[in-house]
């Protein structure tokens, strides 16, 4: 029987292996694999630099520490990683790019999924890492005229490409483990390669302070364990509740961000109204029940009145959300919440329906 289930766990790990159209997806694949800092490019089998940058490769199969000079990473899985800068004060950018298999299929659906953690010694932690699929294998300086460090997809190349926003909600701030950044990915048939980092600038950066700078500020993230797989259809979504009574339990996937539906306030305060505490009750039993997983509370607002007034307002709801909960139980660590004010709309503020819409409180699970 040990047999038996031995070599189904060896076919099912092949199979899931075989479907992954990403090349060589945890970087174990090297020509020079000694080489580390700067020298991704002509390194690792199946991955490039789209820009001017040195992007950083680690490989530590002959190494005896994860030291090096941004702090300690150990490789999620087998013995390599990369690392790359996606925020520094002069808007420079570090990317890796890959090359798929097999063109995307148009309409088809891929899960996409790979892990981040940030450096040890950043200043600073971000929610903007995205992917950009391209049709065709990005070229430092595409255009003579355009070397730019930050990549501007309409620059970077003259045929199809698509930007991925992932999620701007959710700061990747984990330093000791890993954090899974993983979507649903609808092609349109022109994708053969994609990029990874930061395609923004500084101004339009999302960012929260990790510790003080003792030179400059920067956000350095490790990368590892890239995959584009076939959409299989047992990716959990979101249920609606329904109105009649039912025994079976809602489930709230992980990695995905939802909006209570009657989480509300008195009037431009931070105080909770008393129809509040039901579903709050509800996602509480939930999560007692999970303590593998952790949450992140994100509070609202609309346009209406000053940007300070707003942010400080959706932050204080947010955290009152956040108190609610711990005061059922929740441990602490397991809980954390940020005030986006009026920065986030769902819909134009053009009318009160609208702004009502975007005056929310939301929240995403953890489970890594």
């Amino acid at each position: 029987m040990k047999g038996i289930v031995q070599l189904f766990i060896l076919i099912t790990s092949s199979l899931i292996f075989s479907q992954n159209l990403v090349n060589n997806p945890s970087f174990e694949e090297c020509l020079h694999c000694e080489r580390t800092t700067g020298q991704l490019n002509n390194t690792i089998i199946g991955w490039s630099t789209p820009n001017i940058s040195t992007t950083d490769y680690f490989n530590y199969k002959s190494q005896k520490s994860y030291n090096h000079y941004n702090g300690y990473q150990k490789p999620r899985s087998g013995t390599a990683l990369t690392g790359i800068y996606v925020y520094t004060e002069r808007n420079y950018r570090e990317y890796v790019q890959g090359k798929l298999k097999e063109t995307l299929e148009k309409g088809k659906k891929y899960t996409v999924t790979f892990y981040v953690s940030l450096a040890e010694l950043s200043t600073k932690a971000t929610t903007d890492i995205d992917i950009l699929f391209t049709e065709e294998k990005l070229k430092k300086c595409f255009h003579v005229k355009h070397c730019e460090k930050q990549i501007k997809p309409k620059k970077a190349t003259d045929k199809q490409f698509h930007k991925v926003e992932i999620d701007r909600e959710r700061f990747y701030r984990e330093k000791l483990g890993w954090t899974k950044i993983s979507f649903t990915y609808t092609a349109s048939g022109f994708e053969n390669y994609f990029s990874i980092g930061n395609f923004n600038s500084n101004r339009k950066t999302n960012l929260i302070k990790m510790q003080r700078a003792q030179e400059y500020e920067f956000a350095y993230y490790y990368i590892d364990d890239i995959s584009v797989t076939p959409f299989d259809g047992e990716v959990i979504v979101q249920q609606e509740k329904r109105k009649e009574k039912t025994n079976v339990e809602t489930v709230i996937a992980a990695d995905e961000v939802y909006t209570f539906k009657n989480v509300l306030f008195e009037f431009d305060k931070a105080i909770l109204v008393e129809t509040s505490v039901k579903e709050l009750d509800e996602l509480y039993a939930y999560l007692e029940k999970r303590p593998l997983l952790s949450i992140e509370i994100y509070g609202h607002t609309d346009n209406i009145g000053t940007e300070r007034r707003n942010k400080e307002l959706s932050l204080h709801r947010a955290k009152a959300v956040s108190d609610y909960l711990i005061s059922k139980g929740l441990e602490t660590s397991r809980i954390t919440w940020f005030g986006f004010g009026s920065s986030k709309p769902i819909v134009p503020n053009d009318t009160e329906a609208q702004r009502k819409k975007n005056r929310r409180v939301a929240f995403k699970l953890n489970s890594e």
